[in-house]
């Protein structure tokens, strides 16, 4: 969409807030909101202000003003809010310098695309993520001057197969969750109402099922996309997973092992460069790849400590 067409869009679904989101430097979507009222053309070209001194990691108290600007082809109807409220992702800005923010991840995104392209090896890289994530019915946790702990609990967890009083069994062993049919898959709705969602946010979702572990851990997969594309869709992908399982009263969780004994929580990410539309991975080299490939998973492997910061 362009900036006129997300003015007729919110017009058209009677919008009253709009939610204005961008990713901190750890990851983390934050967002604050306007009403309609500051919904311009303006707003697409002079951003709207906060202060980025808040924002872990980024600026210092006596130059904390930072700008975002959203980005009019995220525009999308959020599901999850009782007003009619119209997402959109933004990118930070210096408001002095109008350069996007260099510790804004959806900058480096960004950057990293047009570097690709400045080099000439590719014109464009594919990213395609699986993502994996714990839906619980129970997670506390404290840590104090005196005492430490964390407790999660899931009804499906094989642990809650000897549990007193009404218990109907059919629950998937530690490692055996890959992938049964229900009663014993006890979030197949669930899911499919998170692939419901993704749909309607605009997200190609290929396919979703259990996982390997007991207690709910799941699997939902995107169909591939360019990286800044891609990443906007896994922010969203996460935004939908949480707020679907708080529906159901119930807290999902992509931390990578909740659950000592059982299959920890990954994300492969099938990664490629194409040019002049031909795939540069493919080869003749090791399981039929190309020197390219070999060279570029050896950058990942030089550079793992720094891409595994957060």
């Amino acid at each position: 969409m362009t900036a006129r067409e997300v003015l007729d869009f919110a017009k058209k679904n009677k919008v009253e807030m709009v939610d204005l989101k961008f990713v901190d430097l750890v990851g983390v979507w934050q967002h604050f909101s306007v009403p309609t009222s500051e919904l311009t053309m303006d707003l697409f070209k002079d951003g709207s202000g906060f202060d980025g001194s808040s924002i872990r990691g980024w600026k210092m108290i006596q130059n904390s003003d930072m700008l975002v600007v959203p980005d009019p082809n995220t525009a999308k109807m959020d599901p999850f809010t009782e007003i009619p409220t119209l997402s959109m992702i933004c990118d930070v800005q210096d408001p002095v310098s109008r350069e996007i923010y260099e510790r804004d991840p959806r900058g480096v995104a960004l950057r990293a695309e047009q570097y690709l392209k400045s080099t000439k090896i590719g014109d464009v890289s594919f990213w395609g993520p699986e993502a994996e994530f714990f839906v619980f019915d129970h997670a506390s946790y404290d840590q104090n001057s005196h005492s430490g702990y964390y407790f999660i609990d899931s009804d499906e967890g094989i642990w809650n197969s000897g549990r007193e009083g009404h218990n109907l069994g059919a629950r998937p062993r530690h490692k055996e969750g890959y992938f049964p049919v229900p009663p014993t898959d006890a979030q197949q709705d669930i899911r499919s109402e998170m692939v419901r969602e993704m749909e309607k946010a605009g997200l190609h979702v290929e396919k979703h099922h259990h996982e390997v572990a007991t207690a709910g851990q799941a699997e939902i997969d995107l169909r591939f996309d360019t990286l800044v594309s891609m990443a906007d869709k896994m922010m969203m992908y996460k935004y939908i997973v949480k707020n679907v399982a708080r529906r159901h009263n119930k807290t999902a969780t992509f931390m990578p092992k909740p659950l000592f004994g059982d299959n920890g929580t990954g994300m492969h990410t099938h990664q490629s460069i194409w040019k002049d539309k031909k795939p540069l991975f493919a080869g003749k080299e090791y399981a039929g790849v190309s020197k390219m490939c070999l060279y570029y998973i050896g950058g990942i492997l030089k550079h793992g400590p720094a891409l595994a910061a957060f």
